[in-house]
Protein backbone atom coordinates (compact mmCIF):
# COMPACT_ATOMS: atom_id res chain seq x y z
CA UNK A 1 0.00 0.00 0.00
CA UNK A 2 1.34 3.00 -1.00
CA UNK A 3 1.24 6.48 1.78
CA UNK A 4 -2.38 7.92 -0.23
CA UNK A 5 -3.79 4.93 0.65
CA UNK A 6 -2.91 4.35 3.92
CA UNK A 7 -3.47 7.16 4.94
CA UNK A 8 -7.16 7.02 3.69
CA UNK A 9 -7.50 4.14 5.08
CA UNK A 10 -6.44 5.43 8.26
CA UNK A 11 -8.95 8.16 8.17
CA UNK A 12 -11.92 5.66 7.69
CA UNK A 13 -10.62 3.37 10.48
CA UNK A 14 -10.63 6.57 12.41
CA UNK A 15 -14.08 8.11 11.98
CA UNK A 16 -16.76 6.02 14.10
CA UNK A 17 -14.12 6.68 17.35
CA UNK A 18 -13.86 9.95 16.32
CA UNK A 19 -17.98 10.67 16.32
CA UNK A 20 -17.92 8.81 19.82
CA UNK A 21 -15.05 11.14 21.27
CA UNK A 22 -17.81 13.98 20.31
CA UNK A 23 -20.05 12.01 22.83
CA UNK A 24 -17.88 10.70 25.56
CA UNK A 25 -16.64 14.83 24.95
CA UNK A 26 -19.91 15.95 25.67
CA UNK A 27 -20.88 14.12 28.54
CA UNK A 28 -18.33 14.93 30.70
CA UNK A 29 -17.74 18.20 32.62
CA UNK A 30 -15.59 20.58 30.94
CA UNK A 31 -12.70 18.08 29.99
CA UNK A 32 -9.44 19.10 29.96
CA UNK A 33 -6.78 18.44 26.82
CA UNK A 34 -5.35 15.99 29.17
CA UNK A 35 -8.44 13.98 29.59
CA UNK A 36 -8.84 13.95 25.76
CA UNK A 37 -5.17 13.19 25.36
CA UNK A 38 -5.47 10.18 27.44
CA UNK A 39 -9.46 9.38 25.87
CA UNK A 40 -7.05 9.17 22.50
CA UNK A 41 -4.30 7.27 23.62
CA UNK A 42 -6.49 4.95 24.60
CA UNK A 43 -9.30 4.49 21.41
CA UNK A 44 -5.50 4.68 19.35
CA UNK A 45 -4.00 1.60 21.25
CA UNK A 46 -7.02 -0.12 20.75
CA UNK A 47 -7.66 1.10 17.08
CA UNK A 48 -4.06 0.32 16.28
CA UNK A 49 -3.76 -3.25 17.78
CA UNK A 50 -6.78 -4.65 16.09
CA UNK A 51 -6.02 -5.01 12.46
CA UNK A 52 -3.17 -6.86 14.08
CA UNK A 53 -5.22 -9.33 15.66
CA UNK A 54 -6.92 -9.50 12.67
CA UNK A 55 -3.37 -9.72 10.33
CA UNK A 56 -2.60 -12.54 12.80
CA UNK A 57 -6.04 -14.51 12.28
CA UNK A 58 -6.02 -13.72 8.86
CA UNK A 59 -8.43 -15.61 6.47
CA UNK A 60 -9.07 -18.19 9.07
CA UNK A 61 -11.26 -16.02 11.16
CA UNK A 62 -12.11 -13.09 8.94
CA UNK A 63 -15.43 -15.24 7.52
CA UNK A 64 -16.58 -15.11 11.66
CA UNK A 65 -15.33 -11.86 12.57
CA UNK A 66 -17.12 -10.86 9.19
CA UNK A 67 -20.22 -12.47 9.86
CA UNK A 68 -20.67 -10.72 13.39
CA UNK A 69 -18.84 -7.49 14.26
CA UNK A 70 -21.66 -5.09 13.06
CA UNK A 71 -23.42 -6.98 15.69
CA UNK A 72 -21.11 -6.84 18.12
CA UNK A 73 -20.64 -3.34 17.50
CA UNK A 74 -24.40 -2.30 17.52
CA UNK A 75 -25.09 -4.38 21.03
CA UNK A 76 -22.02 -2.47 22.58
CA UNK A 77 -22.50 1.09 21.23
CA UNK A 78 -26.47 0.46 22.31
CA UNK A 79 -25.45 -0.55 25.81
CA UNK A 80 -23.13 2.31 26.05
CA UNK A 81 -25.64 4.61 24.76
CA UNK A 82 -28.85 3.41 26.42
CA UNK A 83 -26.40 3.76 30.00
CA UNK A 84 -25.97 7.67 29.07
CA UNK A 85 -29.69 8.61 27.84
CA UNK A 86 -30.73 6.77 31.39
CA UNK A 87 -27.78 8.60 33.28
CA UNK A 88 -28.93 11.94 31.54
CA UNK A 89 -32.52 11.39 32.32
CA UNK A 90 -32.13 10.72 35.97
CA UNK A 91 -32.42 12.54 39.12
CA UNK A 92 -31.73 16.11 36.89
CA UNK A 93 -28.07 16.36 37.17
CA UNK A 94 -26.72 19.96 37.87
CA UNK A 95 -23.32 20.61 35.16
CA UNK A 96 -21.47 20.21 38.50
CA UNK A 97 -22.20 16.80 39.46
CA UNK A 98 -21.08 15.36 35.72
CA UNK A 99 -18.18 13.33 35.82
CA UNK A 100 -14.69 15.03 35.12
CA UNK A 101 -13.20 12.04 33.49
CA UNK A 102 -14.95 8.60 31.90
CA UNK A 103 -13.41 5.21 33.47
CA UNK A 104 -10.90 3.29 31.60
CA UNK A 105 -12.80 0.36 30.94
CA UNK A 106 -15.79 2.51 29.59
CA UNK A 107 -13.46 3.82 26.91
CA UNK A 108 -11.93 0.53 26.21
CA UNK A 109 -15.24 -0.97 25.68
CA UNK A 110 -16.39 1.93 23.58
CA UNK A 111 -12.81 2.03 21.86
CA UNK A 112 -13.24 -1.66 21.42
CA UNK A 113 -17.03 -1.27 19.59
CA UNK A 114 -15.21 1.28 17.26
CA UNK A 115 -12.67 -0.65 16.25
CA UNK A 116 -14.17 -4.00 15.53
CA UNK A 117 -13.99 -3.15 11.68
CA UNK A 118 -10.32 -2.80 11.63
CA UNK A 119 -10.01 -6.13 12.63
CA UNK A 120 -11.67 -7.43 9.78
CA UNK A 121 -9.27 -5.19 7.68
CA UNK A 122 -6.14 -5.98 9.35
CA UNK A 123 -7.63 -9.81 8.02
CA UNK A 124 -8.38 -8.34 4.85
CA UNK A 125 -4.03 -6.83 4.34
CA UNK A 126 -3.17 -9.99 5.52
CA UNK A 127 -4.32 -11.38 2.23
CA UNK A 128 -2.88 -9.00 0.08
CA UNK A 129 0.27 -9.11 1.71
CA UNK A 130 0.11 -5.40 2.89
CA UNK A 131 2.53 -4.32 5.80
CA UNK A 132 0.41 -4.69 8.73
CA UNK A 133 2.65 -2.19 11.23
CA UNK A 134 2.91 0.40 8.52
CA UNK A 135 -1.04 0.22 8.52
CA UNK A 136 -1.55 -0.31 12.27
CA UNK A 137 0.83 2.13 13.57
CA UNK A 138 -0.74 4.53 10.86
CA UNK A 139 -4.58 3.70 11.87
CA UNK A 140 -3.36 4.19 15.69
CA UNK A 141 -2.10 7.46 15.35
CA UNK A 142 -4.90 8.74 12.98
CA UNK A 143 -7.07 7.62 15.68
CA UNK A 144 -5.49 9.47 18.65
CA UNK A 145 -5.46 12.35 17.13
CA UNK A 146 -9.27 12.40 15.60
CA UNK A 147 -10.55 11.48 19.22
CA UNK A 148 -8.94 13.98 20.97
CA UNK A 149 -9.83 16.46 18.59
CA UNK A 150 -13.58 14.87 18.82
CA UNK A 151 -13.54 15.46 22.89
CA UNK A 152 -12.40 18.57 22.62
CA UNK A 153 -15.45 19.04 20.21
CA UNK A 154 -17.82 17.55 22.61
CA UNK A 155 -16.60 19.82 25.35
CA UNK A 156 -17.98 22.45 23.26
CA UNK A 157 -21.20 20.90 22.34
CA UNK A 158 -21.56 19.97 26.19
CA UNK A 159 -21.07 23.61 26.99
CA UNK A 160 -23.49 24.77 24.91
CA UNK A 161 -25.98 21.82 25.40
CA UNK A 162 -25.66 22.22 29.36
CA UNK A 163 -27.59 19.30 30.99
CA UNK A 164 -28.50 17.14 27.55
CA UNK A 165 -25.23 16.93 26.54
CA UNK A 166 -25.06 13.61 27.94
CA UNK A 167 -28.48 12.43 26.34
CA UNK A 168 -26.88 13.91 23.10
CA UNK A 169 -23.72 11.45 23.55
CA UNK A 170 -25.74 8.67 24.33
CA UNK A 171 -27.75 9.30 20.93
CA UNK A 172 -24.55 9.93 19.46
CA UNK A 173 -23.81 6.34 20.13
CA UNK A 174 -26.37 4.24 19.50
CA UNK A 175 -26.95 6.15 16.24
CA UNK A 176 -22.96 5.35 15.37
CA UNK A 177 -24.46 1.51 16.64
CA UNK A 178 -26.68 1.47 14.10
CA UNK A 179 -24.69 3.35 10.71
CA UNK A 180 -22.74 0.49 11.49
CA UNK A 181 -25.46 -1.86 11.50
CA UNK A 182 -27.24 -0.86 8.59
CA UNK A 183 -23.52 0.16 6.24
CA UNK A 184 -23.07 -4.30 6.77
CA UNK A 185 -26.75 -4.85 6.47
CA UNK A 186 -26.68 -2.70 3.52
CA UNK A 187 -23.56 -4.35 1.61
CA UNK A 188 -24.98 -7.86 1.99
CA UNK A 189 -28.68 -7.19 0.25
Amino acid sequence: MNFAATALLSLAMSTDAFAAAVGKGAALQRPHLREALRTGLIFGVIEGLTPVIGWALGSVAAPYVSAWDHWIAFVLLGMLGLRMIKESLSASREEAEKPSTHSFWILAITGFATSIDAMVVGAGLALVGADILTAAVAIGFSTFVLVTIGVMLGRALGIIAGKRAELMGGVILIGIGCLILYEHIGRAA
